[in-house]
């Protein structure tokens, strides 16, 4: 049952709004001025506000900005029957849902109650993703490679600096480049992702910059290819490394000129966006021995992100444990378990190939293997079968 407050200095405005949405089965609470209003809007959390424009003490576009430059989620409503065009959109542009003359037409005020209420339910169900997916996302670990790792990510992700982010294989380099573009204002445009490792090198060019219809003999209609996806925002290149030389000089060209050209297309495309590139290999030697190009590396490396692997940042594995630990059982629904205090040692024994991919996965088979306590014991017995 959504919550309402009605804001009206008179009283049989206010009283008659209140009798006719709690018969609309609404919860109805009543304020006769803006300062009223504001206290009980900090002791209670309201879906909707009716807020009329003029009041004494407080006028209600005051009263409108003082709850949108709090931290109310809540949808405002103004109402008036002294209101012109100029006080309507000075409303809207302040952050008004809708703005309603008097006298009120009850059919139109139920249809914009209802919709500010959708939208408030979208802003909190969006709040909620966002919550769960930077928990996904969440970089867990106090050691001092780890830290460095952050430090660099609160410096650079303001810019637009291209980054390159190196690191053994499941470390966490999306990870990074991840936290890169959520720290940036390219935020709330698209992180499109492209694993130049997974893709052949014929449709790679495809993949990147998209092609016409007909351009090929599987083209059988235009695409859109990452460049112009990612446009505004972050392109993420996972394996660059990986990318054909071909290919390659076509990135080039996109990242001098800021243009793209679709496959079978001689049309440039004007795009923005900021490359975040990473690889596990040696770039280096990739370059002496001709499978990367030199200039191209210099154009990504602007900035260079070095993920440490686990066994460098072994004094994270308690913090690891109990963050996997909660995540996991949280996904299946079953009890926590209790890793001991030896159980941890024993994982820090070990030698992480595989980095924090390999630790999860080595986790999540101690949480379904060990109905209780996890022990050194579990560990040792089915933390490495490979080697057993």
């Amino acid at each position: 049952m959504a919550n309402i407050l009605v804001i009206d200095d008179e009283k049989s405005i206010r009283n008659t709004l209140k009798e006719i949405l709690e018969y609309e089965d609404f919860k109805v609470d009543i304020a006769a001025e803006g300062v009223e209003a504001l206290e009980m809007l900090e002791k209670k959390d309201y879906d909707v506000v009716l807020c009329d424009i003029k009041m004494p003490k407080m006028d209600g576009i005051e009263v409108l900005e003082r709850i949108h430059g709090g931290t109310h989620n809540t949808q405002v409503i103004m109402i008036s029957g002294h209101g012109n065009i100029d006080t309507a959109v000075d409303a809207i542009k302040k952050g008004a849902f809708d703005f309603i003359e008097k006298p009120l037409d009850l059919n139109r005020l139920m249809i914009t109650i209802r919709n500010a209420m959708d939208k408030s339910n979208l802003i909190t169900e969006t709040k909620v993703l966002r919550k769960k997916v930077s928990k996904t996302f969440e970089m867990v670990g106090d050691s001092p490679a780890i830290k460095k790792v952050r430090d660099m990510i609160d410096l650079v992700a303001p810019t637009d600096a291209r980054v390159l982010i190196t690191g053994d294989n499941g470390t966490g380099k999306e990870l990074v480049a991840r936290w890169l573009h959520e720290k940036s204002q390219r935020s709330v445009n698209p992180f499109i992702e492209v694993n130049c490792a997974a893709i052949p090198s014929e449709l790679i060019e495809s993949e990147l910059f998209g092609h016409e219809k007909g351009a090929f003999t599987s083209a059988i209609k235009q695409r859109i290819g990452k460049f112009e996806q990612a446009h505004g925002g972050t392109l993420f290149l996972d394996e660059i490394g990986d990318m054909s030389l071909s290919a390659q000089a076509k990135v080039l060209r996109a990242l001098q000129e800021n243009k793209i050209t679709r496959v079978g297309s001689d049309k440039d495309i004007d795009v923005d966006v900021r490359i975040i590139a990473a690889t596990n290999k040696e770039m280096k030697s990739e370059i002496n021995s001709h499978q990367f190009r030199e200039d191209l590396y210099h154009r990504i490396s602007v900035i260079i992100i070095h993920v440490p692997s686990l066994n460098e940042r072994k004094d994270d594995i308690p913090l690891l444990a109990t963050y996997f630990n909660e995540l996991i059982c949280n996904e299946y629904g079953i009890p926590q378990r209790n890793f001991t205090v030896e159980s941890i040692k024993e994982l820090q024994k070990i030698t992480w190939t595989g980095n924090i991919r390999e630790f999860r996965n080595v986790v999540e088979r101690l949480i379904i293997l060990c109905p209780n306590n996890i022990d050194a014991k579990d560990v040792i017995a089915f933390a490495q079968p490979i080697s057993k």
